[in-house]
């Protein structure tokens, strides 16, 4: 029986046994519904963490709340002492952390927290200690809400509490920034995809902004030393946060056809034991029709519409090689959609070692006018370069070290 565990339900996928076995010690999944809460705590572990939707109900099962868990009303770790139950919340703490790993400061700052739920109450107590000069809750039936909170005019900071933006419905926004002129930061709670439109709003102007990977990992980490009664280094969140991190993200091929990336995304496929997935591969199966034969049929505009929304539909996925066919780039959408969990890595190959056959584009257009109309895309988009002109292995390895 595992001393430590999760209380909620209903309990989908969770990375915390993942996270927390990083400490050393087993950890398990409690999908418990809401009449048998007192049987689990029969159980007598040494501590628990607690999600949706137990963190107010736990509070009254304990012995002793601590006092910052009491102001927000929520409590999302528990530990056993001598018999009686202690309930903590790390969720601030976890927030607190990812926001200034992103250079994010609270300070004397106008913050705008969008959501009014229980994440909602966590972001305001950690604004109110670290001594923010305004805080704003937006919800939408509150005195601020999503018709006015461009009236906030002076917001510096804004933390996203909601599930909006979440795969699959990774289009959604709450909200547009562009009229906030003195932004400082943002911070969005949500991890799937990892680059929300919120996150990308930030990105794109050049401000600080993070996703809840970081904050996972971080109250996680706290928790532990709640159970365990002593403090590792915080060096360990950066850490495991990095790991997840390569194992979420995509790698993502691009770079002219005949240039390798199939065979390269077949090979990282299976070494990593990753889902492979081609685009072109996608549109074929899709449109049971080979790729000249869309072409014919449709012109490149048709296949450049099939492929666009086949890729959106691929925009959550995560832990994937995917190899996209030679003009993907064509479309920024496209590139849009995988980044949102993808790193693009562009794999160069030198124009005399490229094939046409099987590549309509290729051969009405000619490799070399191709590749000039497509030159500064890939090289613009890709977050990584690597050239396929030696062994297949050999680019492997350079895809390796850069981002596996």
């Amino acid at each position: 029986m595992p001393e430590y565990g999760l209380l909620g339900h209903p309990l989908g996928h969770s990375l915390s046994p993942e996270i927390h076995s990083v400490f050393g010690y087993e950890y398990e999944l409690f999908d418990t519904p809401s009449d048998k809460i007192e049987e689990f705590l029969k159980k007598g572990l040494l501590g628990f963490n607690v999600t949706i939707p137990y963190k107010k109900v736990i509070m009254d099962y304990l012995d002793e709340v601590d006092a910052t868990a009491y102001e927000i009303g929520a409590v999302n770790t528990v530990v056993r002492r001598e018999g009686k139950l202690y309930g903590y919340n790390t969720d601030v703490l976890g927030m607190h952390y990812a926001l200034k790993n992103s250079g994010i400061d609270l300070k004397d700052k106008s913050v705008m927290i969008l959501g009014s739920g229980g994440t909602s109450a966590t972001a305001r107590v950690l604004a109110k200690k670290c001594g923010a000069k305004k805080i704003t809750i937006v919800s939408r039936s509150g005195d601020t809400n999503y018709t006015n909170y461009t009236d906030c005019v002076d917001t510096e900071v804004i933390i996203n509490t909601t599930p909006v933006g979440t795969y699959p419905n990774i289009q959604d926004k709450l909200i547009d920034i562009g009229g906030f002129k003195n932004l400082k930061g943002g911070f969005d709670v949500v991890y799937n995809p990892l680059e929300t439109e919120f996150v990308k709003s930030f990105k794109k102007r050049g401000i600080p902004c993070s996703n809840g990977l970081m904050m996972l990992v971080a109250q996680a980490k706290f928790a532990r030393d709640i159970f365990k009664g002593n403090k590792i280094e915080d060096s360990v969140i950066n850490e495991v946060y990095q790991s997840l991190l390569k194992r979420f993200r995509n790698v993502v091929l691009i770079g002219m056809p005949g240039c390798g990336k199939t065979s390269i995304a077949y090979k990282l496929a299976t070494k990593y034991k990753r889902v492979l997935i081609d685009t072109d591969k996608l549109v074929e199966d899709g449109e049971e029709k080979d790729i000249p034969t869309i072409f014919e049929e449709v012109g490149e505009n048709g296949f450049r519409d099939i492929e666009e929304k086949m890729i959106a539909g691929i925009a959550g996925y995560r832990g994937s090689v995917i190899s996209c066919g030679g003009g993907v780039i064509k479309r920024s959408k496209n590139i849009e959609n995988l980044k949102r969990n993808g790193i693009i890595v562009y794999v160069k190959r030198d124009l005399s070692k490229l094939t046409s056959e099987g590549r309509p584009l290729s051969k009405s257009v000619g490799v070399e006018k191709l590749f000039e109309e497509r030159k500064a895309l890939y090289e613009g988009y890709a977050d990584v370069v690597v050239e396929n002109n030696g062994t297949l292995d050999e680019c492997v390895r350079k895809i390796e070290e850069a981002v596996l």
